[in-house]
């Protein structure tokens, strides 16, 4: 009989042990794959668009006539008015002020990335400046030797735009954190550093210069985002981020002859709006 109640206290025993432990083990097992799901790579791509601001810069001017600087040129964005064909129609998205990433994220934390934001520079016309050098091409109103002279930015004197566009060719390194979470909605802010290459299409007329309006390469860019991304599922997420940041081009063309070129270097603000796909 004794041994008879130990074999069915033992009995009892190892039923509670494998059915006790068994959840135990099944939330391992879960807790596991959700780790593994987290460590693996993900890829992204977004499409949106932007409004952009620009701090005043020196514009120096030089080819064979001219050599003149103007100090401190304002300049502003130029956005599109909202069309939904021109914003969403696949054969007039590149005319706004579009932003257009792919990206890796090997991890929860940190990800790195590809991108166009594609800005539109336009200087703002009959301003007055400040100019110094010579310019001698010809022009009964403009040429003169210019010493600190007030001059005003007439649509004959200058049209001076990178509207198609200020196309910043960008390599990005950046760091999620988790804000909030519920459900299948996530709320992650993100913060990072990028640097690239201009590739502007730059809409110059100088005076009576033939008019230049190429794809080039520029200069540099650098800059600092920090924004917010709402994901939605496991595919569909919002962003939004603000960048700023600085460009410096030393060899913009100015006209279809080759010696006539231009430099300028400015800040710039940047606010985006993109939606995106991750997989």
């Amino acid at each position: 009989m004794i041994a008879s109640g130990l074999y069915r206290i033992k009995l009892i025993g190892t039923f509670l042990i494998i059915f006790g432990f068994a959840p135990l083990f099944a939330q391992q097992d879960a807790l596991e794959e959700v780790q593994k799901e987290k460590q693996k790579g993900k890829f992204y791509l977004y499409w949106g668009w932007n409004r952009s601001a620009y701090s005043t810069s020196d514009i120096n001017f030089k080819g064979s006539d001219h050599d003149f600087t103007l100090s401190n040129v304002k300049a502003k964005d130029r956005q599109t008015p909202f069309q939904w064909d021109v914003y969403f129609g696949p054969k007039q998205l590149s005319i706004p002020q579009y932003n257009f990433r792919l990206g890796y994220a090997w991890n929860e934390k940190y990800e790195f990335s590809i991108a166009v934001d594609h800005m539109k520079y336009v200087m703002v016309q009959d301003q007055k400046v400040t100019a110094n050098g010579i310019i001698a091409v010809g022009s009964d109103r403009y040429d003169d030797n210019y010493i600190n002279d007030t001059i005003e930015l007439y649509q004959d004197f200058l049209k001076y735009e990178h509207t198609d566009g200020l196309n910043y060719l960008q390599v990005s390194f950046r760091r999620r954190d988790q804000l909030w979470t519920k459900k299948w909605l996530r709320l992650i802010w993100i913060n990072g550093l990028e640097v690239g290459a201009l590739m502007p299409k730059t809409n110059v007329r100088l005076i009576n210069k033939p008019q230049n309006d190429e794809f080039h390469f520029a200069g540099y860019g650098m800059s600092v985002i920090s924004g917010l991304k709402l994901e939605a599922g496991k595919h569909l997420f919002l962003q939004t981020e603000g960048k700023v940041g600085h460009i410096y081009m030393w060899d913009i063309d100015t006209s279809t002859e080759s010696e006539d070129k231009a430099s300028q270097a400015f800040a710039f603000a940047e606010w985006v709006f993109v939606l995106g796909y991750q997989f």
